[in-house]
């Protein structure tokens, strides 16, 4: 079975930044310990810091679902209420190009 990688894009709602940080950062480290999570990591806007993403890499799309079903992915919903719209989360696999180890996640 092929990686998955996911990245899931957020923009929330001003003055609602750090408490949308706080929620997504809280999925880290339980989502980091889940079987088959090679990667799993929060990032925030440098020019927009309303804007976050969420990119993971995962062994396979079994793993990844089975991710998707433990109480801590729950979490999100708590931020749902704090952002501008729905998150767009993609679903993909490396399209390897030039250099294995700069050419994907």
């Amino acid at each position: 079975m092929p990686e998955v990688v996911v990245i899931a894009t957020f923009t929330v709602k001003p003055g609602n930044e750090d408490e949308v940080e706080r929620i997504l950062s809280g999925l880290i480290e339980p989502s980091q310990q889940d079987d088959g999570c090679l990667k799993y990591a929060l990032h925030r806007g440098l020019d927009d810091p309303s804007s976050f993403a969420m990119v993971e890499r995962w062994a396979s799309r079994e793993a990844l679902d089975d991710h998707l079903q433990q109480p801590h992915v729950a979490a999100v919903a708590e931020a749902l209420p704090l952002l501008e719209g729905q998150p767009h989360v993609l679903f993909s696999e490396s399209v390897l190009v030039g250099d294995e180890a700069k050419g994907t996640l």
